[in-house]
């Protein structure tokens, strides 16, 4: 029976590079990463804000229904493929990517906890905070060399999309989580936490 872990937080609380550093500590045959952002609807789907800008925050610019088809297809045991999201960025070229079953998964998201049907399947929920001037400048160092946005750009959607989401979407499920990993500072001591879990649920499977 494969054991579901549940991560999420508001953009720029650092959840994305927690999960990287997560994912080199275990192989593919022991941890499957399924992630919110490779189902992104098409931009030409996204709801305009009053200014005509794309809202990308909002629950519906996820396809939520191919999310949980393609987690209950590897709970199933099926391998699944997909094209990666490359967010409106031109400079970046969609790679293929490969979800396979493991006996671990990972759900990340923003609003992994915010939907029943994926929040009642987690076993565990891990929620990643930090404060909101920290998760701006991690907002505008990201958008501005991996996804080729304007600053102005970045701090009009952070102030009019990314924090009225966050506030009614994913932070009133931080009273949820079984786990806050507060990344003011670090989230190492938290990772080696959550690794040596994962590890000793490894073990009892016998891999």
């Amino acid at each position: 029976m494969a054991y579901l872990i549940g991560i999420t937080g508001g953009s720029g609380s650092g959840k994305t590079s927690f999960i990287r550093d997560l994912r080199v500590r275990f192989s593919e045959q022991e941890l499957c990463i399924v992630s919110q952002d490779d189902y992104y609807r098409p931009r030409e789907e996204q709801i305009l804000d009053p200014k005509g800008v794309r809202n990308f925050d909002l629950p519906g610019s996820i396809d939520h229904q191919a999310f949980l088809r393609d987690i209950q297809g590897l709970l199933n045991g099926e391998t699944i493929v997909r094209q990666e999201y490359t967010f409106n960025n031109e400079k970046s070229k969609p790679g293929i990517i490969t979800f396979k079953p493991a006996p671990i998964f990972i759900l990340e998201g923003l609003f992994v906890f915010y939907l029943d049907k994926i929040r009642e399947l987690l076993d565990l929920k891990v929620f990643v905070h930090a404060k909101e001037n920290l998760k701006v400048i991690r907002r505008i160092k990201r958008d501005q060399i991996e996804r080729n946005y304007p600053l102005e750009d970045v701090l009009y959607r952070y102030e009019q999309h990314v924090l009225p989401t966050f506030e009614q979407y994913i932070l009133p499920f931080r009273e949820d989580a079984d786990i806050v990993i507060n990344n003011n500072l670090s989230y190492h001591s938290s990772l080696e936490v959550l690794c040596g879990f994962i590890q000793c649920k490894l073990d009892s499977t016998g891999l």
